[in-house]
């Protein structure tokens, strides 16, 4: 892991930008500095869109103690973000036909400007400030010379988003598309992407058909968590049977997406809080069983999943089946621990945090590369 930027002194500008609000800050030494600046996203054109960009970032640079070294930020997909130009966008109906956005506001405040996806920067600052450090503080006193370099990092919100981050580097693609987990296939809907199930619109689709009644009239995600608790009127029956769908379509989509990754998960997004009712059963499927054709049982995955938000789970992930063994043709001793095991859990720093330290750690680290 490389080193963090906990008590650096250089200051970044960021945005957390969603198809609904602009999210402004500044954050130096991992922690934001200023109250952030929430601006509406939406505009009846492209121009009143930038101009909306450019007067959060004048904003922020008016409240700040010191002039920044660089603006980085999570803006939606598709883009080419290593040359810092939006597509089309589905959330920001404006962007149409490439906008260079990073270059408009390189000239705008004569700074080196970075732009990632959000799904990204939440992992990368989960994986350096959040998640992976705290798991990785707590199994150290452990006997286990287990430790974890690698994590996928995915937000269950208004859609289904993700990030890699492999031993404290970003992991990028060739085409600004790593991470994209939402188009994988739905194990419950074959013919739909997982999103249609792992998104607040897809709890909401099935209380709604539980329930019987109109999506225009379900509650939002978190008197639906309320309901499924007994805390809230409500149908508890449909509401439980949402977060069952949820955790079925995304402990399926996470097995995949894990094998190819090998590291912890932190779940992120509007949906996170909800975990009570969707994480043990995420967590089952993960670690459910394959039929082989001569009739026997195959582990889904080599490794085993545990839910670290329970503290049994995670006493047997901490615990793990360490032993010594004897160095051929010597009395030396080593440690191993044969228990190949990842955990998931839920975000520590708050997904827009994450977001904000993610993107403070990525250009700091891409302006000492330079």
């Amino acid at each position: 892991m490389r080193k963090r930027y906990n008590n650096d002194e250089r200051i970044v500008m960021t945005l957390d930008a969603g198809g609904t609000n602009f999210v402004f800050s500044a954050v130096q030494g991992e922690k934001e500095i200023i109250k952030p600046v929430v601006l509406q996203a939406r505009g009846k054109t492209l121009e009143d869109v930038l101009r909306t960009i450019n007067s959060g970032f004048l904003k922020v640079k008016a409240s700040i103690p010191k002039n920044p070294v660089a603006i980085s930020f999570s803006f939606p997909g598709p883009a080419e973000f290593e040359k810092g130009i939006i597509g089309d966008l589905e959330n920001l109906p404006t962007f149409r036909g490439g906008v260079a956005l990073g270059a408009m506001l390189e000239d705008e405040f004569n700074l080196p400007v970075f732009i990632n996806n959000d799904g990204d920067l939440f992992a990368y600052g989960e994986a350096l400030a959040g998640f992976l450090p705290e798991i990785n503080k707590r199994i150290k006193s452990s006997e286990s010379p287990k430790t974890y370099d690698n994590m996928l990092g995915v937000t269950f919100g208004t859609g289904f988003g993700g990030g890699i981050v492999n031993r404290g580097e970003l992991f990028m693609g060739d085409n600004s598309a790593q991470g994209e987990i939402n188009r994988m296939r739905n194990r419950l809907y074959p013919g739909m992407s997982v999103e249609e199930s792992i998104s607040i619109r897809g709890v909401q689709r099935v209380y709604a058909r539980e329930s019987g009644i109109d999506i225009k009239h379900c509650p939002e995600p978190r008197e639906l968590y309320e309901i499924g608790i007994g805390k809230t009127k409500g149908d508890k029956k449909a509401a439980l049977k949402a977060f069952e769908e949820l955790a079925i379509v995304a402990g399926d989509a996470l097995a995949n997406a894990i094998t190819l990754v090998d590291g912890l998960i932190v779940i992120g997004g509007g949906l996170s809080g909800a975990h009570p009712l969707f994480l043990t059963r995420l967590v089952e499927e993960m670690n459910s069983r394959f039929k082989t054709y001569n009739g026997s049982d195959l582990d889904r995955l080599e490794i085993k999943v545990f839910n670290l938000e329970d503290e049994k789970d995670f006493n047997e992930f901490y615990k793990g089946d360490t032993r010594e063994i004897t160095v051929p043709f010597s009395n030396r001793k080593i440690k191993y621990d044969p228990l190949k095991r990842i955990g998931i859990g839920v975000t520590r720093l708050g997904t827009s945090l994450a977001v904000h330290v993610g993107a403070y750690d990525y250009a700091l680290n891409e302006l000492d590369r330079q």
